[in-house]
């Protein structure tokens, strides 16, 4: 379970006032003034989101008149796949929600590769995902889709600050409340110290996989754009989707919590690994099977099985027993 300490009183207080469809705020404790340290994050999570984009440009003008290459795709596959997991099994099921335990090795495996999506240092991850099951969308909550209400125009702002608006605010996750485990482990406190390089060979690696491959410069500039900033905007967009359109759209065949919106997205099931399930994962947090209904692909859950049975992962925690359909409430 995540080890997320009680509620600010703020919080408790905002919460029992919320009815769930009026518009709401964080609490006040997790504000901080707008220092340097903040601006320069903003303007470095600004610089993550837009370049991604930008290289569809870039590819527009290198494959004018040339088809993408096999090489390139599959360079593409492979890191996506890689990172993802590193953000699903990794920052996800193993270190938020300790789903399984791991051997040191394989733990700071996939600290570096989540570290390598260019989704914020594993620290700060863990602590703001945490935050969010404690508050799930109710005030505290960091990216709720109905903090702006439950109105047409409500919900599509809340949308927007779901999928991406929320990293552009000054709503910080007190690390130290909701993280102090992380902050007592050595290596993931260096893991996060090093999330800027870790990004930078995240793009540096695919370039110079397509150089080698292809023998060229081209080839690696190639592999670079689509393994490299093409295969993080998906990534990121695909993430982004399950903190909003799986609050919004989809099936809630599991109880959750009072005010709890998280929905199943089948569609997204395969590109997130799994993660689309997330109404499944919410009525369970702890458990490392996010597709609780039985043909539910989840490709996360059976890796995390193959370690498992080489013995690098133990003390899983696998769903009991087949659990009946309740809808819940909206």
């Amino acid at each position: 379970m995540e080890q997320a300490t009680a509620p600010p009183s703020a919080a408790r207080a905002g919460e029992q006032r919320y009815d769930g469809t009026e518009p709401f705020d964080s609490p006040a404790e997790v504000r901080a003034p707008w220092l340097l340290r903040q601006r320069l994050r903003v303007l470095l999570t600004g610089v993550i989101v837009v370049a991604p984009p930008a290289a569809l440009a870039l590819v527009a003008w290198l494959g004018w008149g040339h088809v993408v290459t096999l090489t390139d795709l599959l360079l593409a596959a492979v890191f996506y796949t890689l990172t993802i997991l590193g953000v699903t099994v990794g920052f996800h099921r193993l270190l938020t929600h300790r789903s399984f335990t791991a051997r040191r090795p394989l733990r700071v495996a996939l600290a570096i590769a989540g570290s390598m999506a260019f989704q914020g240092n594993v620290v700060e991850w863990v602590a703001t995902h945490r935050r969010h099951h404690a508050f799930t969308d109710r005030p505290g909550d960091p990216h709720s889709p109905y903090r702006y209400g439950t109105g047409l125009l409500g919900q599509l702002r809340g949308l927007a600050h779901a999928h991406l608006g929320w990293m552009f605010s000054n709503d910080r996750t007190p690390v130290r409340r909701y993280a102090p485990d992380m902050l007592a482990d050595t290596a993931m406190v260096r893991i996060a110290r090093a999330f800027p390089a870790l990004c930078a060979v995240s793009l540096v690696l695919p370039f110079a996989a397509g150089w080698a491959i292809s023998g060229g410069l081209y080839g690696g500039i190639t592999a670079f754009v689509w393994a490299g900033l093409i295969r993080i905007a998906l990534l990121q967009h695909v993430t982004w989707s399950v903190n909003s359109l799986c609050h919004v759209v989809g099936a809630r065949p599991h109880k959750t919590r009072r005010h709890d919106r998280s929905t199943d997205l089948w569609p997204l099931a395969l590109p997130s690994f799994g993660e689309s399930w997330h109404n499944g994962h919410h009525s369970d947090p702890s458990c490392a099977r996010h597709g609780r209904e039985p043909g539910q692909l989840d490709l996360s859950a059976d890796l995390i099985r193959v370690f498992e049975r080489l013995g690098w992962a133990t003390d899983v925690h696998w769903p009991r027993a087949p659990r009946a359909r309740e809808a819940t409430r909206a």
